[in-house]
């Protein structure tokens, strides 16, 4: 990933593939953004481990 870019990844509640718009110009970040399909709150996280960054994802009440 560079600067903006869009990831497909797997909703934590629904099980829908959906694209979420990333950006690791900022850095390592942690928020929320809601699915566009079931409109639930999943947590999302974007690190950098060394060599690459890392997205992650998960249900709210985890």
């Amino acid at each position: 990933m560079s600067a903006i870019d869009y990831q497909r990844v797997q909703c934590p509640y629904c099980g829908e593939a959906i694209a979420l718009q990333v950006d690791d110009s900022a850095g390592e970040q942690d928020y929320v953004e809601d699915c566009s399909v079931c409109c639930r709150p999943i947590e999302v996280r974007l690190c950098w481990d060394g060599d690459c960054w890392r997205l992650e994802v998960r249900r709210d009440d985890e």
